[in-house]
């Protein structure tokens, strides 16, 4: 059997070992969750009528729940990328990896596993999120089959690059308590993106913080393709930023893990 052949086979039967795991476990993913749905719900009902007066809608909440349902689509795949971390850390400090080492199997299948399943539970984890905000009121009836698929690819290499960075956060954390700590930032940056309200609505000194970090492009690049708007620049920041976090996150991951294993 060659190296390919064995790795896909490896990597498939940990995708299927990780999504068991999370089907029989399924509370760490439905509090993660919970969290941008909350959001949702908080900011268009409690917020929404003064945001949209904010942004030009007027007082129709509706255009306020435009703006902010792309934002909260990728802080969704932040949150569920936490518990990638703590599932992977838990798998390291269990023992079951050293386990894995000991059986003739393809060494980065576990990571690989985690990944694939990440991805795949992220892109679950939108579609729930995007079925909330359409009963609320989303539409996106200007956006063409072409952008449709253009929107999929991105959440998707987004969630990508997002897990990687949390595989890389779980390896080096010592407990769970730890993985979830160290993938906090995954949440916070949404915070202080263009998710909530326009960049040019934030102080002129953190602007450019707003402006250049990961989420704001992804989520700029994403409005854009839903709703019509300006994309500009955003769509290569979107696609330099997701490039770079999985090439970091693959090296950075491969690189604890094989330290670890000597």
């Amino acid at each position: 059997m060659s190296s390919l052949t064995l790795a896909a086979r490896n990597s498939s039967t940990m995708l299927r070992r990780n999504l068991l795991h999370a089907r029989r476990y399924p509370s760490l993913t439905l509090n993660l969750l919970l969290t941008p749905i909350m959001l949702l719900l908080l900011f268009v009902y409690i917020f929404g009528d003064t945001m949209s007066a904010g942004i030009g809608g007027g007082a129709d909440r509706s255009a306020y729940i435009a703006y902010l349902v792309p934002g909260l689509v990728l802080m969704t795949i932040g949150s569920t990328t936490i518990g990638t971390a703590v599932s992977i850390c838990n798998d390291m400090t269990e023992g079951i990896v050293a386990r894995f080492r000991t059986m003739p199997i393809h060494r980065g299948s576990v990571i690989t596993g985690h990944v694939i399943g990440s991805v795949l539970q992220s892109v679950v984890s939108v579609v729930l999120v995007g079925a909330v905000a359409a009963a609320i009121g989303f539409r996106s009836t200007d956006a063409t089959v072409l952008e449709w698929l253009a929107a999929f690819a991105l959440v998707t290499l987004f969630a990508t690059a997002l897990t990687w960075i949390a595989v890389g956060m779980g390896l080096i954390s010592p407990n769970a308590e730890a993985a979830g700590n160290n993938a906090m930032p995954l949440i916070f940056l949404p915070l202080v993106s263009s998710t909530f309200v326009p960049i040019d609505a934030m102080p002129g000194w953190f602007q450019p913080v707003a402006e250049y970090q990961p989420f704001t492009p992804a989520i700029e690049t994403l409005r854009g393709l839903l709703l019509g708007t300006e994309i500009g620049h955003n769509g290569w920041l979107a696609l330099a930023w997701c490039v770079a976090l999985c090439t970091l996150g693959y090296l950075w991951s491969k690189s604890v893990f094989n330290r670890d294993a000597k």
